[in-house]
C-alpha cells in the first residue's frame, strides 16, 4: 500500500472487503461529480468488489453501490484505520 498524506492511502490500494474513511481529492475536476456520488470526507465506504484485471472496483458508499475506475479511485485518499 502506497501512503503520501500522512498515514492515508489510496482508495485504489483497498483491498476486498476493508472498510475506510474518505479524507480528500487529488482532482479538484472531479471533485464535483465524486461529490454527488456520495464520495465525500467523512463518509465511511466499503471495497465490495474488485474486477478480475482490478478495474473497476465496485464500493458500497452512502447507502448504494458505486463502480469507479481505477484511475478514480486513486485520486481519493482514505483512512482505512478504523
Amino acid at each position: 500500500m502506497h501512503s503520501n498524506y500522512n498515514g492515508l492511502i489510496k482508495l485504489s490500494d483497498l483491498p476486498k472487503g476493508g472498510s475506510a474513511i474518505i479524507k480528500l481529492h487529488d482532482d479538484s475536476e472531479l471533485l464535483l461529480t465524486l461529490m454527488e456520488m456520495g464520495c465525500i470526507p467523512g463518509e465511511r465506504l466499503t471495497v465490495d468488489m474488485i474486477a478480475p484485471l482490478g478495474d473497476p472496483m465496485a464500493i458500497q458508499v452512502a447507502g448504494y453501490l458505486l463502480s469507479i475506475r481505477k484511475q478514480d479511485a486513486e485520486k481519493i485518499w482514505v483512512d482505512a484505520n478504523i
